[in-house]
């Protein structure tokens, strides 16, 4: 795609910069539209960067230091994440895009500098999942919760403009923060085509020159580093070679009509749910990702020859897995979803939980179909009506919807909403 020209100094933010997700694509192509743009953050993974945007001037913030001295959940920052984004010195640009997840909405900047915010979604786990990030928190997390939410609301006064990634995500961003918004979908054209090879988690060294107050914070991460989480690093080391194997498996037939999910592995995707469905069902499932889940979903399926998790692929494998599934499986709800659409490039039909983003571009009967409820039986129940009904479905009517989401398409909209 061409690169905008343009007089305007424009600067990228995005909250984290740590593993490749649909939010990290879009940074992607914001970048390669405006690659003199610096990106700033505030605290990334070098080893992922290196690969994934190797040519972009990235600038953190103070945590990154901490981030170095321990691979770490990046909510254990959450107190110190308003201070990061009002930390920026961004006086020197015109433009400002802020690719936002949670908190990089919360600059502040000069009268003269425009800020438009492509918002993913209103923070999450301060809005929407509230309740259920409340349930689990002790009352001073829920203390910080209060405070954090405070400033969201105030920070989301500040952007200039709102960009909402789907008409879900519009509604949401009217009701917590009472801001229009245009909507401007995310690109999707050729995401699977990319040579990015897959991120292996390698342990950064520790940095020099921090403060004792610093190295106190960092002691106190170090202890908060889960068993859990260093499961999943192990199983990543592997997944290499179980994507290889079980890829052959799929090329020789021994391992034909499978479902497809491709997801990072948390527990507010539901993959456990899919997992008990297909165990019910007896009917085969790979699941493509990797995350906090990993080691535990892998140890429930060790038993099952028809479920596969293979970890983190490249894209060129994952497009295989597109290519040779007989149907995608989202069992979550999604402020937009990505990988549906990916696996609709390949005329795949979808099977997803009828709720967020979704429900903008499946068409029940054309290009897939709906379960009502994040529960086994009733995901059962959606893939028996997805069965009954795959004769119906045209891989070039699916390969349309698709279409509608290209990268060209987000390009044009975005130049078209800065003027260019």
């Amino acid at each position: 795609m061409s690169t905008p020209s343009t007089n305007l100094k424009i600067a990228l933010v995005h909250d984290w910069i740590l593993s490749l997700g649909g939010a990290e694509r879009v940074l992607k192509v914001l970048h390669e539209m405006f690659p003199e743009a610096p990106i700033y953050t505030f605290f990334y993974n070098k080893k992922f960067t290196d690969k994934f945007l190797p040519e972009a001037k990235i600038k953190s913030s103070f945590l990154q230091k901490l981030y170095k001295l321990k691979f770490v959940n990046h909510k254990l920052f959450l107190p110190l994440l308003p201070v990061a984004a009002e930390s920026f010195d961004l006086s020197q640009y015109d433009l400002v895009i802020s690719s936002s997840i949670a908190f990089s909405k919360g600059l502040i900047l000069k009268p003269k500098t425009r800020h438009i915010c492509y918002c993913y979604s209103p923070t999450r786990f301060l809005w929407d999942w509230h309740s259920e990030y409340n349930k689990k928190q002790t009352w001073r997390s829920k203390l910080v919760q209060h405070f954090l939410r405070i400033w969201d609301r105030s920070a989301a006064d500040r952007v200039d403009e709102f960009v909402a990634i789907s008409k879900n995500v519009q509604e949401r961003i009217k009701k917590y923060y009472n801001r229009d918004s245009v909507v401007i979908y995310p690109p999707t054209e050729n995401l699977v085509a990319s040579q990015i090879q897959p991120f292996q988690y390698v342990r950064p060294a520790p940095a020099a020159g921090l403060t004792r107050a610093e190295v106190g914070v960092c002691s106190q991460l170090k202890n908060n580093y889960t068993a859990r989480n260093q499961a999943t690093l192990n199983f990543r080391a592997t997944s290499r070679a179980v994507s290889t194997t079980l890829l052959e498996n799929i090329n020789s037939s021994r391992f034909q009509n499978y479902f497809l999910i491709v997801s990072r592995l948390f527990p507010h995707k539901n993959i456990d749910i899919a997992i008990q469905a297909f165990n019910k069902l007896e009917l085969p499932l790979v699941i493509v990702g990797s995350g906090p889940e990993f080691g535990k979903l892998r140890s429930t399926v060790e038993n099952r020859s028809l479920i596969k998790l293979t970890g983190n692929v490249s894209d060129e494998d994952l497009a295989k897995y597109y290519e040779k599934c007989k149907a995608f499986i989202m069992p979550q709800e999604e402020d937009f979803g990505l990988t549906p659409l990916e696996a609709m490039q390949f005329g795949k039909p979808v099977l997803a939980l009828k709720r967020g983003g979704a429900l903008e571009y499946i068409e029940e009967s054309v290009n897939g179909e709906f379960f009502e409820d994040a529960h086994p039986a009733v995901l059962a129940d959606g893939v028996r009506r997805l069965n009954e009904n795959y004769k119906n479905y045209s891989p070039l009517v699916i390969k349309k919807t698709a279409e509608k989401f290209s990268r060209r398409r987000f390009e044009e909209e975005v130049k078209k909403l800065i003027n260019l």
